[in-house]
């Protein structure tokens, strides 16, 4: 009890010994002149924006909004700043609610809030000495549909390059479709739904990216993410023997040529050889041109090549040939 009052009689010789007393009148007249000031800033009018959130209620069970009302209307209002801060910190905004049934067109599938009921819902809980000055956004709709949907597949939609000595062999969506609610007239223009612009470039490895699906006013697509997967490879040069193959030849007619298969040279992914077979290929000789243009050596033409090889070309371009009457 003894070192517990020798402790104040501590403090209170410190707190009011002169140079202290000096202080505590120092801290005492700042206090005063910020209280002063804040009243007086209070006191001035002033312009400050409030955020107030919307509801759409009674939703029916049935129904799946498939473009949201706006979530916040923006205001921005004109009053003494003692008012103002009764609005900020005094719990006197509350969410605007909007009855669903009041504002749905059935047959639209859509419902569209005029701005005169959303100004009265907002005027309604402002004091008469403010003034309202501008609400935002300027529209408030909202749509839905009662079940219609519809299963479309996901396209990329971007640009991908690869390193040198590659190429981009496949894309991949997981899912490969997504299911789109929106109303019957929207759903017969769908064919199919983007991905946000997706850019990579330099590209070598395989990967796998979660990507949002473009968003359409009006349509609720689920899901809204999917998985990308992008598979690049490895650019090889390859080879494979085709037979040559006579054209437009009489029937009493036969073409030999030597050799009687040609090397066809081309670009293809390794991972795609092993798919690559000669009869993908077609190397001719037309009959008409040794006619029109008599040679030793008739010219060859590759007429067919699988579509996943690139730069094609042939290894001979002329060989020697022989034309036998049956």
């Amino acid at each position: 009890m003894r070192s517990f009052k020798s402790i104040l009689k501590a403090v209170r010789n410190f707190l009011f010994s002169g140079l202290n007393k000096e202080f505590l009148i120092f801290l005492f007249f700042l206090a005063l002149s910020g209280i002063f000031w804040l009243m007086m800033t209070l006191n001035e009018t002033t312009e400050r924006e409030f955020n107030i959130p919307v509801q759409l209620t009674g939703v029916p069970r049935n129904a799946v909004i498939t473009g949201e009302l706006a979530d916040t209307v923006h205001i921005t209002v004109r009053d003494k700043g003692f008012t103002l801060v009764t609005y900020a910190y005094g719990g006197k905004i509350h969410p605007l609610t909007f009855r669903f049934a009041n504002y749905a067109d059935e047959e639209a599938g859509t419902g569209q809030i005029p701005m005169a009921d959303v100004q009265k819902q907002v005027a309604s809980q402002l004091y008469g000495s403010t003034k309202l000055l501008s609400i935002k956004p300027a529209k408030f709709d909202f749509f839905f549909t009662y079940g219609s949907s519809k299963r479309v597949p996901v396209v990329f939609r971007g640009k991908i390059t690869t390193s040198k000595s590659y190429y981009l062999a496949h894309t991949e969506f997981l899912p490969s479709k997504v299911t789109v609610y929106a109303n019957k007239k929207q759903l017969d223009e769908l064919q199919s739904v983007e991905i946000e612009p997706f850019n990579m470039r330099n590209l070598q490895d395989t990967i796998h990216r979660s990507v949002p699906i473009k968003k359409i006013r009006g349509m609720k697509i689920v899901p809204q993410m999917v998985r990308l997967a992008v598979y690049p490879d490895v650019l090889t040069e390859e080879s494979v023997d085709v037979p040559v193959t006579a054209i437009n030849m009489p029937d009493n007619m036969v073409l030999r040529t030597f050799p009687s298969k040609v090397a066809v040279r081309f670009t293809i992914g390794a991972s795609l050889f092993r798919t690559i077979k000669p009869s993908q290929f077609k190397v001719v000789v037309d009959y008409n041109d040794l006619v029109n243009n008599p040679s030793d050596k008739c010219q060859l033409q590759l007429r067919s090549v699988p579509r996943s090889v690139s730069k094609a070309h042939l290894e001979l371009e002329m060989v020697d040939y022989l034309l036998e009457q049956q």
